[in-house]
């Protein structure tokens, strides 16, 4: 899924490089953009680069091979499924962290809720 969405990303990368403008001074002037030391792709290609180790941890989680529902569940519905599988997984720790890092505000990451997630960050302060 991962590569199927990286080719789209630098196949509309290289489209936008055919028909944009290249900034000189104060003029933009339509040019071939190999000509530009730095082209749109070069930063989509660094900008996976930079996306690679989460991604390599999120590959091996027991949830990427389990329905999302569990994880995503109703407000008042169960979270004792997704915390099972989460106990079980090997990147539960990578995976909080990455919730923590970004503040996701939905769903069960490294085994706990939204509000368990709070509770920890308000604790570590």
């Amino acid at each position: 899924m991962w590569e199927t969405g990286q080719a789209h990303l630098m196949e509309q990368g290289r489209l936008m490089e055919q028909s944009h403008p290249l900034q000189q001074g104060n003029l933009m002037q339509w040019g071939d953009p190999q000509e530009s030391e730095t082209t749109d792709a070069d930063v989509l290609a660094q900008l996976f680069e930079l996306g690679e180790p989460e991604q390599e941890w999120q590959e091996r989680a027991l949830c990427a091979q389990t329905d999302p529902e569990a994880f995503f569940p109703e407000k008042g519905g169960s979270t004792r499924e997704a915390k099972r599988i989460c106990a079980g997984c090997e990147v539960r720790p990578e995976c909080l962290e990455y919730a923590l890092e970004h503040d996701e505000r939905f769903g069960i990451w490294g085994g706990l809720s939204e509000r368990e997630r709070r509770r920890l960050k308000r604790q570590a302060v």
